[in-house]
């Protein structure tokens, strides 16, 4: 009996969180970035080394490269993207030169993931990350004034919209609009409000036939790189998978991860299976798309949301919310068995709680809320894992 690889998130040095605390908290693997290096550059085999090394003196490996940033220019084929392209290809020629085989990527565009609220107080006093659809619809409409943004909402939700906005004062729509443009932990850039107009005209005219157009040649021209240095590629679900702000999405539903897999069909062309994504939308079947993408799924995060019929979520408990956790763990633990090597899962974010309430820490990346996360997920794993395979 095979079980899953249990990995931790870290941002590098400056996270608070450190590589004994996610040793303790019971991981054998890490999931981290060289988020220091712009985006687009080259990351040389010295970095990768460096940062590698630490994680293993801490006694730890480096199991997921957990974000190799895709630059908006290869995003929206314009600009420089033929050289960034060209990066990208030696960036994972690098990693895979340092013995790093599993590489996570977004083609979200601009906006790797979006949270309007990041201490949302649940009734137990934890904090949590929450998506109000009104303020993001109050921020479009008012705030970041987007050209003709009105034509994307019906009556009702402009009225809904116009009321949330008319309730925030300065200071509230100040740290809405900091909330959705400044980048939360794993974003590739943060934005002014100016800098994010300009870049939403790069994508002016682009629907989601166009947007994954892009991301096929980029598949096309990456997925080679990959399989000569045994390496894999696995894409992120859109995070909320809808549109927002008029932009495209492209990895949303089953049906977007049908195209993208058949449309490059190699075992390097994987997927990320996101529960807390995918799960947002009630039409994503997840046990149902984990028997059906499971060979391949490369990479897991593995958490729980909890929706309303407004269209707002937030962050629930891993073992609770809209997710059928046991379900999805029962047919990953079946994949499992089937594959050479174990698949890397971390839990994906946690409550802000106990100690880590008086702390200053990354939003949806504490100690304590990570670590009751992946308590419970390993225990509900080894139960199923126990009675499918009896010793």
């Amino acid at each position: 009996m095979r079980l899953l690889e249990q990995t931790m998130r870290w941002y590098g040095p400056s996270d608070p969180v450190s590589l004994r605390d996610i040793r303790q908290a019971g991981a054998s693997g890490v999931v981290s970035a060289l988020h220091h290096i712009p985006n687009g550059n080259i990351w040389t085999i010295p970095e990768i080394q460096f940062r590698k090394k630490a994680i293993e003196a801490a006694g730890l490996k480096w199991s997921v490269v957990e974000s190799l940033p895709v630059h908006e220019h290869i995003k929206t084929r314009n600009g420089k993207w033929q050289k960034y392209l060209e990066n990208y290809q030696k960036s994972l020629e690098n990693l895979g030169a340092c013995g790093l085989q599993t590489i996570c990527y977004n083609f979200m565009p601009l906006l790797d993931w979006t949270r309007t609220q990041l201490d949302y107080l649940l009734p137990d006093g934890s904090r949590a990350l929450r998506y109000e659809k009104n303020a993001v619809l109050a921020f479009d409409l008012f705030i970041l004034n987007r050209k003709n943004a009105a034509d994307d909402y019906n009556t009702e939700e402009i009225k809904a919209a116009g009321d949330y906005f008319d309730s925030l004062d300065e200071s509230g729509r100040d740290h809405l609009s900091e909330n959705i443009l400044k980048g939360l932990p794993g974003a590739e850039v943060g934005f002014s409000l100016e800098e994010f107009r300009q870049e939403l005209a790069g994508y002016d005219g682009m629907d989601h036939k166009i947007l994954a157009s892009h991301l096929d040649a980029f598949l096309a021209e990456v997925t080679p790189v990959a399989e000569a240095n045994d390496m894999v590629m696995c894409i992120h679900p859109d995070d909320p998978p809808f549109r927002i702000f008029g932009l495209p999405r492209v990895v949303s539903t089953a049906a977007d991860v049908r195209r993208i897999l058949k449309g490059t069909d190699r075992y390097a062309n994987g997927l990320t299976f996101c529960t807390g994504s995918f799960g947002v939308r009630a039409d994503n079947d997840l046990p149902a798309m984990v028997r059906e993408f499971g060979d391949r799924i490369h990479f897991i995060h593995l958490r729980s949301t909890k929706r309303d019929a407004q269209g707002n979520f937030f962050e629930a408990d891993h073992l609770d919310g809209d997710v059928p956790m046991f379900d999805v763990m029962r047919e990953l633990i079946l994949w499992q068995q089937k594959r050479e090597r174990a698949l890397p899962m971390r839990p994906d974010h946690g409550h802000q709680m106990l100690e880590d309430l008086d702390k200053t820490t990354y939003p949806g990346y504490t100690a304590i809320g990570r670590l009751k996360g992946l308590a419970e997920l390993r225990g509900l794993e080894l139960g199923i894992a126990k009675s499918l395979y009896p010793l």
